[in-house]
């Protein structure tokens, strides 16, 4: 089928700052989708707003026919470029871009904007920001409205990061164009514009969350039920998360496994599985306020799970491992998954020893021990060893 789309990157100037080829594609178009405001800026006979919620079945409806899409700035940065580049084959459409929001703000604040972390938080809750907090970090994000410039200012302070610098962008790109600088703490700017985005150049004492594997255990709620920061560096490790892989992680406790996993890369999916009702809501929890809420928590029992979850990349077991769910989960999972379980029992640790022995893989015995106070003087406080079956399916 010949080209019918066009999807089209307006600004704040409206149709006057069309180029000539996105005002062609306009003008051509018997049917223009958008949303209100960007209908506004136009003027055609058949304008029709997107619907709510938000799809692109109305025009994928008039296939065939010259349609055109409007969009913010590039289509393609959180835009419905994306939707529908992916529901339709490259020869029926069309893009013509504008500058995106973020290219913008960096040139008004004279960012170089491959060194700036871009995030879209207008439909994303502001502890996506969390990973990226730290003292010289510089962020450009999008926000849902003037309000929330306020609330974020708010969370930075909370989260001990007060004296990052804010550049509210009201506007970007338009006659109506305005910026102005305030701190997080004492925040007091108002009348905000709903369209809205802000620049971020983070300062503060708060704790800056490590890239490494092994984020320490004070970032995670818990009732005792984790895997402590060393062994869960070690665990990571036989892990081995790449970008865009699925976890399954069973026995989540206080999800700090599954947590780091999508802390890893922002492609990444976990699912974790939980039999305690409380547990499983601290992990979500957990997940939620270190910016990976994305993090699917499951509970109940993980043989009841299995069969009705996506075939993961890698598996966990951190917990409630038996006869049944090893044997269960070797049957399951596909060839190349790769499985790490450990063991505190030695009930477990006999069920792990006899599976390496039959499948293969590495087993690991893991002893730690940290210096504690004894008496006026200090030694060494043992925790219980950990075994750690590791093996590709």
């Amino acid at each position: 089928m010949a080209e019918w789309l066009s999807i089209v990157g307006i600004g704040e100037d409206g149709a006057a700052g069309l180029p000539k080829a996105s005002r062609a594609a306009l003008d051509a178009a018997e049917v223009v989708f958008g949303g209100p405001r960007h209908l506004a800026m136009i003027d055609h006979p058949d304008g029709r707003a997107w619907p709510v919620p938000f799809s692109v079945a109305p025009v994928l409806a008039l296939r065939g026919r010259r349609v055109a899409v409007l969009a913010s700035g590039d289509p393609f940065w959180h835009g419905a470029g994306g939707s529908l580049a992916a529901a339709l084959p490259a020869d029926e459409w069309r893009a013509f871009l504008a500058p995106s929001v973020f290219s913008l703000a960096a040139a008004r604040l004279g960012w170089r904007l491959e060194e700036v972390t871009c995030l879209g938080l207008h439909a994303a809750p502001v502890q996506r920001l969390r990973p990226h907090l730290a003292p010289g970090a510089r962020l450009i994000v999008t926000l849902r409205d003037g309000a929330a410039v306020a609330r974020m200012a708010a969370w930075l302070v909370a989260e001990g990061f007060g004296a990052t610098r804010l550049t509210v962008m009201e506007r970007l790109g338009g006659p109506a164009e305005r910026l102005r600088a305030a701190q997080a703490e004492g925040f007091a700017l108002d009348k905000i514009d709903p369209l809205v985005a802000a620049s971020l150049e983070v300062d503060g004492a708060g704790r800056v969350v490590p890239c490494t594997a092994g984020v320490p255990d004070g970032f995670f709620d818990h009732d005792g039920q984790i895997t402590k920061r060393p062994v869960r560096a070690l665990a990571l490790s036989a892990l081995a998360p790449r970008p865009g892989e699925l976890l399954w992680d069973i026995g989540a406790g206080s999800g700090s496994i599954g947590i780091e996993w999508l802390l890893a890369h922002p492609r990444n999916r976990a699912i974790g599985i939980e039999a305690d009702p409380a547990r499983a809501a601290r992990a979500q929890a957990n997940a939620a306020r270190l910016g990976v809420d994305w993090l699917e928590v499951r509970q109940g029992q993980a043989l009841d799970h299995l069969d009705g979850l996506p075939d993961p990349q890698a598996v966990f077991v951190g917990g409630g491992c038996n006869v049944s769910l090893i044997d269960a989960l070797w049957d399951r999972l596909a060839p190349g998954t790769r499985l790490v379980v450990h063991a505190v029992t030695l009930e477990t640790e006999a069920l792990l020893t006899s599976r390496h022995g039959e499948r293969g893989g590495s087993l690991l015995r893991i002893e730690l021990a940290e210096a504690a106070p004894l008496g006026r003087k200090r030694g060494w406080k043992t925790a219980y060893p950990i075994v750690q079956w590791s093996v590709m399916r």
